[in-house]
């Protein structure tokens, strides 16, 4: 195979960064029950806790084989090994984007093969610097997310989603914690999820905050007050601004150039922000570049899950394209994103906005930068 057609065998996972993979079995329940006391308007749950990752679960899709195969800007291939999971002191709690096609309004909380593909796509790679958790939720599904009865930020739907990883997080923290800071992983609906979560939960709470180690939240709209650190989603929690800073936010959504007015992500009050409640528009989206958190532009360390890829007779279930991307925090008017532009004399494929100008990069998101986002996890580590 040339290095040309090995360079563009790429473009599949590019595409579905949370496809097809080798299938695992369901995850087994935790059995303590959850209690929620929560405002009436809200739906008390009080269901045990359904695990889709947890440290010593089998399976666990979050702790899966991460040998990846690394391709070149001249179409060079070699194979990376994993490097070995060190005790950094920290957890990750990772909330997965909207892959749930059930019927339904709402998900149920049965492990499937697209919430256990989300988190190898998204989670499994901070296995080495966290240990990670995952708990399923009564997400909205893909077929209600632009079902308009239910857009409003209030609407019973948004409620049992969120209603579901509050109390998740609680169960974690009175029975599964053990004193360890936490890193939040969030994408999308998942993103928007934490978002509430640290609004309710964790903002207001200098104890809750001085146990927050970070927060990626991508793909979700968190906002501050027009150039500031905070002042919108949070009035604690802030924008982080400094490698190795804690207790701060990495939030951004990728597009190729200025998203259109039509966007789902970027603007404050519009697309995403509604499964977070943040309705405000005279606010700024939020972008901190994971790989380069004081600002600038730097070159991306992306990878992708593949179900497998051969190098020299070795099967790899990843693909890395270091480099292959630039990445700059853009700022024009009422909007704010991640621009992500293709390295020049690079053989490599270029990325494509898989569902429409409106959605950008939206699909990527988190592997464009994943390399980047576990450095960052681990700076803050022990």
């Amino acid at each position: 195979m040339s290095r040309l057609r090995t360079a563009s065998s790429i473009v599949a996972c590019i595409a579905a960064c949370v496809g097809a993979l080798s299938a695992c079995s369901s995850s087994p329940k935790h059995t303590t029950p959850t209690a929620l006391s929560t405002p009436s308007a809200t739906p008390s749950v009080t269901t045990p806790t359904v695990w889709l990752c947890r440290p010593g679960q089998r399976p666990d899709p979050c702790a899966t084989d991460l040998t990846t195969t690394v391709v070149t800007a001249t179409g060079q291939r070699h194979v990376q090994r994993p490097r070995a999971a060190r005790d950094t002191g920290l957890d990750c709690f990772y909330v997965y984007p909207t892959v749930s096609k059930e019927t339904g309004t709402n998900a149920d909380l049965i492990v499937q093969r697209p919430e256990r593909n989300a988190a190898i796509a998204q989670a499994a790679p901070f296995s080495p610097v966290c240990r990670v958790w995952a708990p399923m939720y009564r997400q909205r599904t893909t077929g209600d997310l632009f079902n308009l009865a239910d857009g409003a930020a209030n609407s019973l739907p948004n409620r049992v989603a969120f209603a579901s990883v509050e109390a998740a997080w609680r169960d974690y923290l009175a029975h599964d914690n053990d004193g360890r800071r936490v890193v939040l992983i969030g994408h999308s609906q998942g993103a928007a999820m934490l978002i509430r979560l640290i609004r309710a939960d964790i903002d207001p709470s200098p104890a809750a905050r001085a146990k927050l180690a970070l927060a990626l939240l991508l793909g979700g709209n968190v906002t501050v007050a027009d150039g500031g650190q905070v002042g919108g989603s949070f009035q604690h929690v802030p924008l982080c601004t400094h490698p190795r800073q804690s207790a701060c936010v990495i939030a951004y959504s990728s597009f190729p150039s200025e998203p259109p007015a039509f966007a789902l992500f970027g603007r404050a009050g519009a697309g995403v922000s509604l499964l977070s409640g943040e309705t405000a528009t005279n606010r700024q989206v939020a972008c901190v570049n994971p790989a380069a958190i004081g600002g600038g532009a730097a070159p991306l360390h992306t990878a992708f899950a593949t179900a497998t890829f051969r190098v020299r007779g070795v099967d790899t279930p990843w693909v890395s394209t270091p480099g292959r991307f630039i990445a700059q925090c853009k700022h024009v008017a009422n909007v704010t994103w991640l621009q992500v532009t293709a390295a020049p004399h690079d053989v490599r494929p270029k990325l494509s906005e898989t569902l429409g100008s409106a959605w950008g990069y939206h699909v990527a998101d988190v592997n464009l930068a994943i390399g980047d986002l576990v450095a960052d996890v681990a700076a803050v580590g022990q």
